[in-house]
């Protein structure tokens, strides 16, 4: 039989979990259609959660505590680039188990549920767009006018994307550089009004 502290630590990692899950699937991914980082955003949550219990749980040297969360700040992502905007949802599912575990070995549930609850629903509002004129959108495109990737030509090129896809694109983020095809895999960045039926592009 667990006892109630491992009962009240499992407890925790289900709220946490739950909570994630809600953000990831009912926030993120309806607004992205992206499978690469759903892995990665719930793994990190769940690992971090189980850290931190490790921490509250047993004594840990403070040089073996650091050693720990040392290990997180040498991983890079080193097949691709990781968007701003993931990257943003990857450092809140490192946060949200760190929040949740300190306030449940404390005592505080309360707190931790309406600290999940509005986290929850601050993201789902920016998400929307809540309070602002237009949305920012990003779609992942090749493009196959390498001669126009150079710096000095990134005006020209932005109105090449922008007269091909009709979008109000304001950036293009280079990815991978194909010389052998002459093309460029690369994310565009364009407003879309929200309350205009203009040009939108499907995700897959």
């Amino acid at each position: 039989m667990l006892s109630d502290t491992n009962l009240i630590f499992v407890l925790g990692f289900f709220i946490n979990f739950l909570f994630a899950f809600i953000i990831i699937r009912f926030v993120y991914f309806p607004r992205q259609s992206e499978h690469t980082y759903l892995f990665t955003f719930l793994a990190f949550n769940t690992v971090i959660y189980f850290i931190m219990g490790l921490f509250t749980s047993i004594e840990l040297s403070i040089g073996a505590g650091f050693g720990l969360f040392a290990l997180f700040s040498v991983l890079r992502y080193r097949t691709e680039t990781v968007p701003i905007h993931e990257m943003t949802y990857l450092f809140l599912m490192v946060a949200l188990p760190v929040l949740n575990s300190i306030l449940i070995s404390s005592g505080q549930y309360e707190e931790m549920v309406l600290t999940n609850v509005l986290i929850t629903g601050v993201i789902w509002a920016l998400e929307k767009g809540w309070g602002f004129t237009s949305q920012m959108r990003s779609r992942d495109i090749v493009y196959e006018k390498i001669d126009l990737v150079h710096p000095d030509n990134r005006e020209e090129m932005l109105a090449d994307i922008r007269e091909r896809t009709g979008l109000d694109v304001v950036r293009f983020e280079i990815g991978k550089i194909d010389y052998l095809r002459d093309t460029v895999n690369g994310r565009i960045y364009y407003r879309e009004e929200p309350d205009k039926s203009g040009p939108r592009i499907q995700r897959k």
